[in-house]
């Protein structure tokens, strides 16, 4: 593609989220829906005039990594330690049970062979981290206390997506599942997890220290971005074997280190105020090219509207798909806004569902007409969940642990 249309793109894609983010916020509506209509609204579904390529992909990966960053940065590492245990049993439950019920309604509601239903199963697994950070961000509540556990549920729960999707698309290649390929992947995974919080520490002192001794500005982003392209490629490198393409494990790898990274820093009050600073511009870029990305990536012309079956599928599966990460809370001991809180910021699917479904498809294993009905469920998953996570704290944020302030707009 020629270098001035990508350019047009960009443009067109900045300035219309930029618009359309702020009528959503000026209607009360989170800007994250704006954000997304101007992608469903640029791309194939309505006026085609983009449609997601490689460099769009690029860019929309360093926005998610940069506000998974910044996130890091205003999170209190003692409040999410202590949010740890409800998070991880948040995770596993919002993981299996929609996991089990997709896979039960496929397989004995619709006839579905074995391997669709758990195909089909493991795309309801699928939780957009993404998009739930943003939405509580803009509701000024990510640093609340269901704001940890779903912040801390939604990083598990997409590291066990990235195991269940490697065994599925091996599965669905191979016909069998090797324990060599899959332990690979674990080991991977796990390493680049668990040296992803040593290794920011350990870059933490040696960037303070060029901060105070340069002498031009610009050292802290040019720094930063520069980390998120190397380690967005060092993801891709060792922790993304070759059955699964190298995509789905570098998109959750990379960000597993920016999240803690960003954590790292809060630990200085005066050099994290800096690194707000210069940063925020950055991150103000990059990010509305993310949800503008997974709009585009929204092609609502696979639908057939007239088709009985899609409507009873989709439906069908759109209650399981609810219903599975609502149920997820109730494992915890937590009030019950805060469990209906935590459940409805782990609804929405997002980039992530969309992963699964593409893999679906590609690999033949989604027929048409289930692809379609996937893409109604993490569509309306994607773009209701802010405004009904939205009403429920204009109504019930006064009942939950911790809200000193009304919600913010956006």
């Amino acid at each position: 593609m020629e270098t001035h249309i990508i350019l047009f793109e960009i443009a067109a894609i900045l300035l219309l989220a930029r618009l359309l983010a702020e009528i959503a916020s000026r209607l009360r509506i989170p800007p994250i829906f704006g954000e997304l209509c101007a992608g469903i609204l640029l791309g194939p579904t309505v006026l085609g005039w983009i449609t997601p390529h490689d460099t769009l992909k690029l860019l929309a990966e360093i926005g998610i990594i940069l506000l998974l960053f910044e996130v890091g940065l205003e999170t209190d590492i003692e409040r999410l330690a202590r949010a740890g245990h409800h998070a991880v049993i948040v995770a596993l439950g919002g993981f299996i049970l929609p996991f089990v019920i997709g896979y039960a309604v496929c397989h004995y509601l619709f006839n579905m062979s074995v391997l669709l239903s758990l195909f089909i199963g493991g795309t309801l697994t699928a939780t957009s981290i993404g998009f739930t950070v943003r939405i509580l961000a803009d509701l000024g509540r990510h640093q609340s206390r269901e704001g940890q556990i779903v912040l801390g549920a939604a990083v598990i729960d997409d590291l066990l997506g990235i195991f269940l999707l490697a065994i599925l698309y091996e599965f669905a290649v191979s016909g069998n599942v090797s324990l060599y390929n899959s332990g690979k992947i674990i080991l991977f995974v796990t390493v680049f997890f668990m040296m992803a919080p040593i290794i920011a520490k350990l870059l933490l002192p040696l960037i303070q220290h060029f901060h105070r001794q340069r002498h031009i500005p610009g050292l802290i982003p040019i720094v930063l971005v520069s980390l998120v392209m190397i380690f967005a490629a060092l993801a891709h490198t060792i922790g993304a074997p070759h059955i699964l393409g190298g995509f789905a494990a570098g998109i959750a790898l990379s960000r597993r280190f920016f999240l803690p990274f960003g954590v790292s820093l809060h630990s200085d009050p005066d050099f994290t105020h800096h690194v707000q600073n210069q940063m925020r511009p950055v991150i103000q870029i990059f990010t509305p090219i993310f949800f503008v990305m997974v709009g585009l990536s929204l092609d609502l012309r696979h639908v057939d509207w007239s088709s009985a079956f899609i409507w009873v599928f989709s439906l069908t599966l759109t209650v399981a798909a609810i219903l599975g990460k609502l149920l997820g809370p109730w494992l915890v001991r937590e009030t019950i806004p805060t469990r209906i809180a935590i459940g409805m910021a782990m609804v929405p699917r997002g980039e992530v569902g969309l992963i699964f479904a593409e893999l679906g498809r590609t690999t033949e294993i989604f027929t048409p007409a289930v692809y379609a009905g996937m893409i109604i469920v993490i569509t309306y998953t994607t773009l209701a969940a802010p405004l009904w996570i939205k009403l429920f704290y204009a109504r019930y944020g006064h009942l939950l642990p911790g809200n000193n302030a009304p919600p913010s707009s956006g």
